[in-house]
């Protein structure tokens, strides 16, 4: 079964940092957790300041919902504030080889 991330890069807004980004994800944490073939996620920062967010999951219908949910049941969610979304690059990849 193939693993499908969501690999998503981004700048947090104005006067924020990559911890103010992590903090204001709580929610969406919790929701990931509860949603069908979410298997991990990683929050890093790049040493430009540019946060890269992967979720991966087991299928890419299972991405996809997941990431509907985000702008869709958690609207309303802190980490909408927290992004300049002028800097959003998101993208769903398939995994071709992982070790470990």
């Amino acid at each position: 079964m193939p693993q499908i991330l969501e690999i998503t890069t981004l700048r947090p807004a104005p006067g924020l940092t990559a911890a103010d980004f992590v903090a204001a994800n709580a929610d969406i944490d919790e929701y990931l957790q509860r949603q069908p073939g979410f298997q991990w996620r990683r929050i890093v920062e790049r040493g430009d300041g540019m946060v890269v967010d992967i979720v991966a999951y087991d299928s890419i219908e299972h991405a996809e919902r997941g990431a509907e949910g985000i702008t869709g049941e958690m609207a309303g969610s802190p980490v909408h504030a927290a992004i300049d979304h002028s800097t959003v690059d998101w993208q769903f990849t398939t995994v071709v080889h992982s070790i470990g």
